[in-house]
């Protein structure tokens, strides 16, 4: 067996056309591989933002419960190592991901055969200079390193950017490996993440006029500014969707090459996200401080096996091609495990999606509800019909569990680090003592004083909160449910007050 796994930070799935067919931006190979695929309409992520996502990738389990932003923990049983360790699969990273690679995202990578990682995204620390770049006057969030890595390429040709390079570095590997057996390629890019930077192009493409006296391109993560407007959600609307159209173009490429290869005969190929993006919609910019809206939550997932060839197979899977079950991201690890003849560990949350995958599937079930969330902020439950946002009680407070004490710039500050306890406080950690550390709650961003419900099949756009009693009463003891069989700690219970 083999199979590729393609991430995509921060792709809307109401903006590709696989998924919107009204979508004005130009994403013709993810709805390639759609088309020859299927699609899960009810795929949610659960622990947020980056790097929560990608350890939940790597064990299938929700981990927001009891840890914010962090490495992977020496409990962790990840995909690639029980891989290699059962089926003596090989797994290959290729990632311009640069949060892998500093504070906070430490052995991520280390658990692959090999890896090999594209620099220069973001504020990736690469470029040397000791004196302060030439800075525009700008709007926004950008970092001074992010300047600094600009001045060493050229805006105006793709291969100066890490995600074609990484795509590049992906059809390097099909060529070198597309005739062995037993392989995993984690294929990631950073892309459409912001800052939203890409050649003209392909901006010219959607026709942005931006002439404003200041520079824009990666919005600050906070509610859109009354003088930004429309006039700047639209430029940065585009500016996302010239970063996804490149993106798109150079996955088309790998595309491509898998067809004159003969790859889709032999290989699993599945496409997602971690997370969402908010682009001015409900007036925010970005993530993480908002209420967790269904465009942050509601991600996209495309699987394709090479009996989806045959397209009267296709045809007989879910809804003609499309499957309307519930799913999550802690689905993704025991479903490539599956694809691959491997058993899964102990404790994995996740189910495998094959059985979601066969013939005349259209009415199986596989979650009635899930949790998504931020570690310390809301937990959210949805089930399908509703979306169920439970803020935690005043002055509550809840413990952040590691035994590799790093956060997203440096060790967890001494003082906490002082503070914390020693022991064995997880039911999952193989006995591994570990810190717990005392975290405060917070709440989200103009949070009101009751819990919001949306009934999200009739309020896609949760304009229109629900207030029933005996409805938070019914989900609440869901989400009660949820978190007793996903293993949270008891101050979970205790802090949202269940």
């Amino acid at each position: 067996m083999k199979t590729i796994f393609i991430i995509m930070d921060s792709l809307n799935k109401h903006y590709l056309q696989a998924y919107n067919q009204e979508s004005w931006i130009n994403t013709p190979n993810i709805k390639k591989l759609a088309d020859k695929g299927v699609i899960f309409d009810k795929h949610y992520c659960g622990s947020m933002p980056c790097m929560p996502a990608r350890r939940e990738l790597m064990t299938g389990r929700l981990n927001f419960l009891e840890t914010p932003w962090g490495p992977i923990e020496p409990w962790d049983d990840c995909l690639p190592v029980e891989l290699r360790k059962q089926k003596d699969t090989y797994s290959h990273m290729i990632t311009d991901h640069y949060h892998y690679f500093h504070s906070g995202g430490e052995a991520y990578h280390t658990l692959f055969d090999t890896w090999e990682f594209e620099r220069g995204q973001e504020g990736d620390a690469w470029h040397p200079m000791v004196n302060d770049p030439d800075i525009p006057e700008y709007r926004g969030k950008n970092r001074r390193q992010d300047w600094i890595n600009r001045e060493y390429m050229d805006s105006e040709k793709d291969e100066d950017y890490p995600t074609p390079r990484c795509f590049m570095r992906a059809m390097d590997f099909l060529e070198n490996n597309y005739q062995e057996d037993n392989w995993h390629l984690h294929l990631e890019v950073f892309d459409p993440h912001e800052p939203f930077m890409c050649p003209a192009k392909y901006r010219e493409m959607y026709e942005d006029k931006w002439e404003n006296s200041y520079h824009f391109d990666w919005p600050n993560y906070a509610p859109v500014a009354e003088e930004e407007g429309m006039e700047a959600i639209e430029h940065i609307r585009k500016s996302y969707a010239g970063v996804l159209t490149m993106a798109d173009h150079w996955l088309g490429k790998m595309f491509d090459r898998m067809d004159e290869l003969g790859v889709w005969e032999d290989t699993v190929v599945i496409l997602t996200t971690d997370h969402g993006h908010l682009l001015g919609e409900h007036g925010y910019w970005a993530k993480n401080y908002m209420f967790d809206y269904q465009e942050l939550a509601n991600i996209p997932l495309i699987i394709y096996t090479p009996e989806m060839s045959d397209l009267n197979y296709k045809s007989k899977i879910g809804e003609n091609g499309r499957i309307t079950a519930m799913t999550a991201t802690m689905d993704i690890m025991p479903t490539i495990m599956e694809f691959h003849n491997a058993t899964l560990p102990k404790g994995v949350h996740g189910l495998p999606l094959q059985h979601l995958l066969e013939e005349n599937s259209e009415e199986l079930e596989h979650h009635d509800a899930v949790l998504f969330g931020y570690f310390a902020k809301d937990i959210n439950l949805v089930d399908g019909k509703y979306s169920y946002c439970r803020q935690p009680l005043e002055d509550s407070y809840l413990y952040h569990h590691t035994a590799m004490p790093r956060g997203f710039s440096d060790f967890i500050q001494r003082d906490k680090l002082q503070g914390a306890e020693m022991g064995v406080f997880l039911q999952h950690c193989h006995n591994v003592p570990h810190y717990r550390i005392k975290s405060k709650s917070n709440y989200h961003h103009n949070a009101p004083d009751f819990n919001l419900i949306y009934d999200i099949e009739n309020d896609p756009g949760q304009t229109k909160p629900i207030r029933d009693d005996q409805l938070e009463e019914d989900l609440a003891e869901k989400m009660k449910e949820l978190l007793k069989k996903y293993d949270a700690p008891e101050i979970q219970f205790e802090r949202m007050g269940l």
